[in-house]
């Protein structure tokens, strides 16, 4: 497998992954939305995208950091919002060269830190951050707040 900045060229592969994604975090499907979404992101450029392709040149998985700062590190803060790998490409190690690849693109950005949020019960996900020198973090809460 092979990771590498996503381009526009990627975007019909991508808003099948992005929709994907959505529906497992139980999302309605729409794929519409999500080309739009993506087509946002690649026009604004407010994302990182990097893709993972398997031996014949399908896209297979995405990671999508968004920059971003810390006023008390007083340093840059990326988050690594989106990680989605295909069912087909689970177990392979498609996911752990993602989160590699994005800790490189961090590194190479003068990033000084990573942060990411999952689900409670997604044991999977935490298992591979963990392996990887993630740390949960005890020390703060996280709140939302859903603005109409």
């Amino acid at each position: 497998m092979d990771t590498r900045a996503a381009v526009l060229d990627d975007i019909d592969a991508l808003t099948v992954l992005l929709d994907g994604y959505r529906q497992f975090y139980r999302q309605p499907s729409d794929p519409n939305a999500a080309r739009h979404f993506l087509e946002q992101r690649f026009g604004l450029g407010d994302s990182f995208i990097l893709v993972s392709e398997d031996d014949e040149g399908v896209i297979d998985g995405f990671v999508q950091l968004y920059p971003g700062l810390s006023t008390v590190g007083l340093n840059s803060r990326w988050t690594l919002n989106d990680l989605f790998v295909d069912e087909s490409a689970r177990g392979k190690g498609t996911g752990r060269a993602l989160m590699k690849a994005a800790g490189q693109l961090a590194r190479e950005h003068g990033v000084a830190r990573l942060v990411l949020m999952t689900q409670v019960t997604n044991e999977r996900a935490q298992r591979l951050y963990e392996s990887l020198g993630w740390q949960r973090n005890t020390d703060f809460y996280s709140y939302l707040l859903d603005i109409e």
